[in-house]
């Protein structure tokens, strides 16, 4: 007999396992995969960004999927706690740009390894490949009576956490397991959308693949209101052109609200816009661009602008303003030039969606947050059962945050899980 079971071996479930055992437990662990932390072994780029050192209310911030919900279970278990947690382990970290924590030895096998080998010191009882069908509940009492694996077997257990994740990068094992056995309890499960994931685009300079692989760093990308122009929601940080669109870290933080302005306005693109120089006003550009042409009155415009704007951007950039190349100063009209210096700080992009759900970082909707307890990550229809991690209507973006999330609703699902048999 277990006290606490459980289901999906990814980051809320391991860390959910540590703290259910912790606090005194019969600990079993189920995963389908034939290894744990296979979806941590693949984060950062492999290297497993496992939090973000910025403060409680800016953290809250970077999570846009029901960030408020997270003031619970960080008085519980917070990043600071998870930094500490590593550190103990004996996993050194460093901290990078914008606050992302990194193991020293850049290697998330490290991390995933150092949480397995917790996770058994604790006496936690491991299955692997070993498939859940699903969760047995007594409907009449409203409580949790164990679990039915795919052979048949049952096995009881007072407090089951669903830990299994969301839809994203499935061969992970995420493919949605857990939101019929929230269902079959009352659960809501919010409409499912890809996050933090590649914009698709099809502007003439995408399809015929002018910027492939350029990357730029430090620039902000918008997204607008395709009714009014007006800001949806604009990141700073860095991207990178590819052949369907765009990717990198601040195209993987504008996803989710493309996807939501094509729901809303039934609409096949959505206006993005990229500003090369966001520090700059567009003013001082021009008047900059002004001061370039007056240094190189003999040089045409093409070569002018290289250093100005990365080298490939400037036949994409000319065409667009309708200046040809090989035009000196003396050739072309300030309402041109005008035009130039304004295309850099309003780059046009149409965003004709995203890839799929299955290609997402990070699964949007879930297990509703309004039917959970924040400070104990249980049903409030029946009694035992736990949600963590993405399963759960809860998303950040990438950068530490959403691996944030799911430590820490791991933490307080598996605390709670375990001192439950002590509150009886």
């Amino acid at each position: 007999m277990y006290d606490v079971i459980v289901i999906g071996g990814g980051p809320s479930g391991l860390m959910a396992s540590v703290a259910a055992a912790e606090y005194g437990a019969r600990v079993l662990l189920c995963d389908k995969g034939n290894k744990l932390g296979r979806k941590l072994a693949i984060s950062g780029g492999g290297r497993c960004n496992v939090t973000n050192r910025a403060d409680v209310e800016e953290i809250i911030h970077h999570i846009p999927g029901n960030g408020r919900f997270m003031y619970s279970p960080f008085s519980v278990f917070n990043n600071e706690d998870i930094i500490q947690f590593f550190e103990n382990l004996g996993i050194q970290l460093k901290e990078e740009d914008r606050g992302r924590m990194f193991p020293v030895t850049d290697k998330a096998i490290s991390v995933v390894r150092a949480l397995v080998d917790k996770i058994r010191s604790l006496k936690v009882e491991i299955r692997t490949n070993v498939s859940v069908r699903d969760v047995i509940y007594d409907f009449d009492q409203k409580i949790v009576l164990g679990i039915k694996l795919e052979s048949g077997e049952q096995i009881k257990a007072p407090n089951v956490i669903v830990a299994v994740g969301g839809k994203s990068v499935p061969h992970t094992g995420s493919t949605g397991d857990g939101y019929p056995w929230a269902k079959k309890a009352g659960h809501t499960i919010t409409e499912l959308y890809p996050t933090e994931v590649p914009i698709t685009a099809n502007d003439q300079y995408i399809r015929k693949r002018e910027l492939q692989g350029l990357s730029l760093r430090d620039v902000k990308l918008s997204v607008l209101d395709p009714k009014t122009g007006k800001l949806i929601k604009a990141h700073e940080g860095d991207m990178i052109f590819t052949h369907f669109g765009i990717s990198g870290p601040i195209s993987l933080r504008c996803s989710q609200y493309v996807v939501k302005a094509k729901k809303k306005y039934s609409i096949s693109k959505i206006p993005i816009e990229l500003d090369i120089f966001p520090s700059s006003h567009e003013d001082e550009l021009f008047t900059g661009l002004l001061s370039l042409l007056d240094q190189q009155q003999k040089k045409a415009i093409k070569n002018v602008l290289i250093g100005w704007v990365p080298e490939r951007l400037v036949p994409v950039l000319l065409t667009m303003a309708d200046i040809d190349p090989m035009l000196v100063q003396a050739e072309i009209s300030h309402e041109k030039l005008r035009n130039l210096s304004r295309l850099v700080k309003h780059f046009p992009i149409q965003a004709t969606g995203t890839l799929s759900l299955e290609k997402a970082f990070v699964t949007g909707g879930g297990v509703s947050v309004k039917e959970v307890y924040p400070k104990r990550m249980e049903s409030k229809f029946m009694k035992g059962l736990f949600f963590c991690g993405e399963v759960m209507d809860l998303h950040g973006y990438t950068g530490g945050y959403n691996i944030t999330v799911a430590f820490s609703t791991g933490y307080t699902a598996g605390q709670a899980a375990a001192m439950s048999q002590w509150e009886e």
